[in-house]
Parts: structure tokens; sequence; C-alpha cells
């Protein structure tokens, strides 16, 4: 069996496979034949499925992406404008959480989801690691915490970050404006191979957290650990993030504590047209 199989039953010989495929691999030498891979194409091959998604019969199937793994698409789930309009903008950052754990098998299938976010070359790197335990959670914090007292040993106030002398002092009185307290914590990853680590595993993870919502939970950008990653080497090791995945951003997930009723506006977009 090759890379792709042509149903001769259901093909049309209508050639719109081969005119889909990003790295032309697919050919059809005249209107009479059917569609067939070049010489070499595996090799060529970045298995993004657009041959099978693209038939409109259902006549072709790849080794790496089968037609019956491949469902249909639904129209009457399509979104209308008014929908996706209301969908994109109703996204919010959450930072105050209900005190209940995220069931395991929610952020199984989040993470699922955030597996068919776009990579280059269809290379899906991203991996993850997923914290669910409280006090390791609060460990991770409190090293957040410890880096900045550092930085502020240095330098009481740092120019780029005013904000650390507020945070420190707010953990200092017991509130946690750094994780918040979130029940979840959710690591995308990307080995240092992959020259496009941080735009896949940022699309992913913007895959997931529009997905949060579906389930009931929200979700928030981790910047101050992002930060505390990127500057302090023994803080990255304690969570295990090996030396070879520079590649990495975190997000905090829970349950919101309150729900939002309004859709903020935002700036208007500065669009040069060429």
């Amino acid at each position: 069996m090759g890379l792709i199989t042509i149903d001769e039953t259901l093909c049309k010989k209508d050639g719109i496979c081969a005119a889909e495929c990003p790295t032309a691999i697919i050919r059809q030498k005249d209107e009479d034949s059917y569609p067939e891979l070049v010489p070499g194409g595996e090799q060529m091959c970045l298995g993004c499925g657009h041959c099978v998604a693209v038939c409109p019969h259902g006549a072709l199937s790849h080794a790496e992406v089968p037609l019956d793994q491949c469902p249909a698409i639904r129209r009457e789930d399509i979104m209308t404008r008014d929908q996706a309009v209301q969908f994109l903008r109703s996204r919010r950052s959450v930072r105050r959480f209900k005190d209940k754990a995220v069931e395991k098998e929610k952020v199984q299938h989040l993470i699922e989801l955030a597996r068919y976010a776009p990579t280059a070359s269809n290379a899906q790197p991203v991996e993850w690691m997923v914290f669910t335990d409280r006090e390791q959670i609060r460990g991770i914090t409190e090293n957040v915490v410890a880096w900045m007292r550092r930085v502020l040993e240095k330098d009481p106030h740092p120019a780029n970050a005013p904000y650390m002398p507020l945070l420190v002092g707010a953990w200092d009185m017991g509130m946690d404006y750094i994780l918040h307290q979130a029940p979840g914590l959710i690591v995308a990853l990307a080995p240092k191979a992959d020259a496009n680590g941080m735009v896949d595993l940022t699309l992913a993870l913007s895959y997931l957290e529009l997905a949060a919502p579906s389930l009931g939970l929200g979700t928030c950008w981790a910047g101050l650990l992002q930060g505390a990653l990127l500057s302090h080497k023994p803080l990255k090791e304690a969570m295990g993030i090996a030396e070879n995945y520079p590649h990495h951003y975190p997000m905090m997930i829970g349950y919101p504590k309150f729900k939002y009723y309004r859709l903020p506006e935002r700036k208007k977009p500065k669009v040069a047209w060429r």
C-alpha cells in the first residue's frame, strides 16, 4: 500500500487533490487519469492531510492521515459571522479561580484539540507539561518570588519591571498575584531543533485557551512565570524543563470564579494598505 490510495469507484478525476497539494507531490497526467504520487513524493510529503480534506467525494486516503479518521465537516456547526465575532471577543484572561480542581480528563481533551493548531511544515513539535498539585504550583510561585527578590536586591526599582516590589509585598501579605492560586498550570514546550518553536507553541496555547470555555474553564497566560523561566535557570530545572527546550510558555487554568457579561472594546488596529 502506498502513501495515498485512490478509490477509483469514487474518484471523479477532477484534479482537486493535485492542485491543492502544498508540495506538489500529487499529479494527474491528464483528465482521463487518476491522481498519483510523483516519484520520491513520500520524502516530500508534509502529512498535512489537505489531499484528504479537499476531496469532495471521499475518494482519497493517506497512510498517515487515514480517511476513516477524518470526519466530514458538519455544515450545521459552522459559525456565522456574528457567532465568530462573539466567540473571539468574549475571550477573557481569568485571574480569579474557584477553589476547585480541574479534571485531568478535561485538560487532556484541551491538549488533544490544541494539536490541531498549525505548525511550521506541519512538524507538530509541541509537547506539554501539566501541573495539578496545589503544593507544587505554590512551590513554583515561591520560586518566582525568590527570583524577584534577587532582582530587587540588585535594583530596588527596576525600570523594566516596576511591578515587582508590589508583587513581592503582596505575596508577603498572603496574596498571590503571580499564579493567582490557579488549580492548574499547563506548559507548552518545543525543542531547540524547532526554529519556529515559539510560534508553534503559542498557536497551540491559543487554540487551547479558546476551547477552554466550552468546558467551563478559564485560562491566563502566565507571563511572570515565563519571565522567571527565561531569567532563572534553576527554576526551569526545578520544573523539569530540559535545557534543549528553549521554547516554552506557561498558562494558568481553572474554573472562573466570576462570569463576564460584556464584550470590551479594544484599540483600533493600525493598518497600512500597500
